[in-house]
């Protein structure tokens, strides 16, 4: 990405090539504001259409998608560098999810009756999710489509407009979709600002009703910063530095492969990628063996048929760099690559061992083809460490016994037994992490349920026997409500006898 005038455009490059892409507009705050008065406009219609009408919209946007991966692959390989495949598999992904949020927003999200209790036994009881109106999405560069499609979609089926301010280095693939989205609705539903940070610190002060960021934690600390400048409420999917735990009896072969492909997929470009082994040490020795055969067999440079791609955000290369020096001085050693690794464009599969638990390559996201192995006597010691820092967004178990066990065990907010990232391919499970990984959720029902805000309607179907919410309410009724709470909530618990 090149400034090409700091008022006006900017380049987005090929990474491969370093060639321009595309000239694309940076947007002024003053111009991303007029963008969200074009949405709350929209978004008065949109959210007035039935589930029903919506949901007709959105999968004729689907259908568009569909007929077109090839040409939204082209967008994303030229923008991101990744092979064509690889970009393929993202939008498929991200059109099934769309499917999934169109179709089961009305069961998620419509009107529903609820207990109202013995103590308010003649109110009739019932909430809804309703749409804020206009959320803003700021989406990242190493998932184009469908990371950001995890809160547009699903914004979207709620009944909320979108603006979407798409990473610096992947600006094409967000005007891609706006204008497919326009062309299926015949209405801006999903609209686009591009620029560099200023635009989005724009969108997090503009008069949008939430934002959902996809990015660093140190931006998402900014992204919060700014939207509490008006009370902007916000959904944080941050960085990870996800662990995978391979118990006694694994399967050796998936394990390797799963955590290969993990660690080096997307050029290790993902929040949810492996960065992480422990290893139980009587399949230790086996496994690295196995993964540094294999990891020595990937190829990463700009050949068609290349398994890896360049790193899109040049400067990652340095934090890839520092993170592999630290973990040699600190007492490491590379059994596949190094330093030497890290080229201009390209870093080639690195994998690590014996490196300390408070090295950078262990406590810190690398955010590369690199894997730090550890040996460990037992699941115990492989949880404790999987547990010690301070990101909690995915992992991976291989185990045949204790999978779902050793799983329940971990602190993370989703986990694959037996499988990678897997979880993140499920449309009916919610997606997102806790601690400095972030908050909030994208994806299922909870993902549906993040763009709206619940509206409760007590609605009363008899007068009262007791008017307890008056000053016609006498002793005696008071008498009578301590008798009725005793007797509803004073007996002693039997649970457990």
């Amino acid at each position: 990405m090149t400034v090409v005038d700091q008022k006006q455009t900017f380049d987005s490059l090929d990474p491969r090539t370093g060639d321009v892409v595309a000239s694309h507009p940076i947007h002024t705050p003053e111009q991303v504001a007029a963008t969200v008065a074009t949405a709350r406009d929209v978004a008065a219609w949109w959210g007035g259409q039935s589930f029903d009408e919506r949901e007709d919209l959105l999968q004729t946007w689907k259908s568009v998608i569909t007929r077109r991966l090839a040409q939204l692959a082209d967008v994303m390989h030229a923008e991101t560098g990744k092979p064509h495949g690889d970009a393929m598999l993202e939008a498929s992904l991200a059109v099934d999810h769309l499917g999934w949020a169109a179709s089961h927003a009305k069961k998620v999200l419509k009107r529903r009756k609820v207990a109202s209790g013995l103590l308010m036994a003649n109110q009739a009881a019932s909430v809804e999710y309703k749409p804020y109106g206009v959320v803003g999405v700021i989406g990242p560069w190493n998932y184009p489509v469908f990371t950001p499609m995890g809160s547009i979609a699903y914004a979207m089926a709620a009944g909320n407009a979108v603006v979407f301010k798409p990473s610096e280095y992947t600006p094409g693939v967000g005007e891609w979709l706006a204008a497919t989205c326009l062309e299926a609705m015949g209405a801006p539903v999903l609209q686009v600002v591009t620029g560099l940070g200023d635009t989005g610190a724009a969108l997090c002060r503009s008069d949008v009703d939430k934002i959902a960021f996809t990015g660093s934690t140190a931006t998402g600390k900014l992204v919060m910063a700014a939207c509490a400048e008006s009370l902007t409420p916000v959904v944080i999917e941050a960085g990870g530095k996800d662990a995978v735990l391979v118990d006694e009896d694994a399967d050796l072969e998936a394990a390797v492969d799963a955590s290969l492909w993990g660690a080096c997929g997307n050029a290790g470009q993902t929040c949810t990628g492996v960065e992480r082994v422990y290893v139980h040490e009587k399949l230790y020795d086996a496994f690295v063996e196995e993964i540094t055969k294999q990891a020595r067999a990937l190829t990463a440079d700009d050949r068609p048929d290349s398994n890896l791609g360049p790193m899109t955000m040049p400067s990652q290369l340095d934090v890839v760099r520092r993170h592999i020096q630290d973990a040699l001085d600190k007492g490491g050693r590379a059994v596949v690559g190094g330093v030497e690794s890290v080229g201009e464009r390209w870093v080639q599969p690195v994998v690590l061992v014996d490196v300390p638990e408070d090295s950078a390559a262990v406590q810190e996201e690398t955010f590369g083809p690199t894997v730090t192995i550890a040996k460990v006597k037992d699941m115990d010691e492989a949880i404790a460490k999987a547990n010690g820092t301070r990101y909690a967004l995915g992992s991976t178990v291989f185990a045949k016994e204790r999978g779902m066990e050793i799983a329940e065990r971990l602190k993370a907010g989703m986990t694959a037994i037996n499988g990678v990232i897997t979880f993140a391919a499920i449309p009916s499970l919610p997606f997102g992490g806790v601690g400095d990984s972030g908050f909030g959720r994208i994806h299922g029902p909870d993902g549906l349920r993040e763009f709206t805000y619940p509206h409760a309607i007590a609605r009363q179907r008899f007068k009262p026997v007791m008017p307890l919410t008056s000053f016609r309410r006498t002793p005696k009724h008071e008498q009578q409500l301590a008798q009725l709470v005793t007797m509803l909530h004073g007996r002693k618990p039997t649970i457990g006898k």
